[in-house]
């Protein structure tokens, strides 16, 4: 599972406007925009939500999902690297290929929402990273169909690639709804793009 890389101490992370605006509202990273995004075009979370987020370092998207839960919810992350704490999330250090749901959920019975916004070490080379990406999202989605609640959502991030179609069916044939979004504050450059869904069943 790759870390994030726009941890906001960095010196090789290009000083844009997303990134000066997540460092004055306290979010460790500027990827709490796309989140944001995200959840403003469906709805991603509720009052008293469990959540889990996939790849979670730095951990903005955990500080921001904490804003919309409240103190009623419930907050499961993991990632290679430790990260700081934040309040009301419960902290892994493991890889997402060899962990088992049940200890994810741990005392929960569910997961109201599933995050991934995990990306692969790249190299260069686009169709490695492709591939990379898309093994990434597969495995966040059958963690997905593993831990989710009837009615459950999803966001997690692919990499433009052959096998994208085939990923996003794959998606339709648990949710309801699905939608693929490129965030405005994706970097014009990249290729990612972050799949939502909907209304599991």
């Amino acid at each position: 599972m790759a870390r994030a890389r726009s941890k906001l101490g960095d010196k090789r992370v290009r000083k844009d406007h997303f990134h000066e605006r997540a460092k004055d509202a306290g979010f460790r990273a500027r990827a709490v925009f796309k989140l944001e995004e995200l959840d403003k075009a469906v709805a991603l979370f509720r009052p008293g939500d469990r959540v889990l987020d996939l790849g979670c370092a730095p951990g903005s998207w955990l500080q921001y999902a904490r804003g919309r839960i409240g103190e009623a919810g419930r907050m499961v992350g993991i990632d290679r690297v430790a990260i700081p704490g934040i309040p009301g999330a419960r902290l892994m250090v493991g890889d997402v290929f060899t962990v088992v749901p049940a200890d994810l959920l741990g005392d929960l019975d569910h997961f109201d929402v599933v995050l991934s916004d995990m990306a692969p070490d790249t190299t260069g080379i686009r169709h490695l990273d492709q591939a990379r990406s898309e093994a990434l999202f597969e495995r966040a989605l059958e963690i997905a169909f593993a831990t989710l609640a009837p009615g459950g959502r999803f966001a997690g991030k692919l990499f433009q690639g052959p096998d994208m179609k085939r990923l996003v069916d794959l998606a339709r044939t648990r949710f309801a709804q699905v939608k693929v979004v490129k965030p405005a504050s994706s970097r014009q450059i990249s290729i990612e793009q972050y799949v939502t869904a909907g209304g599991f069943h």
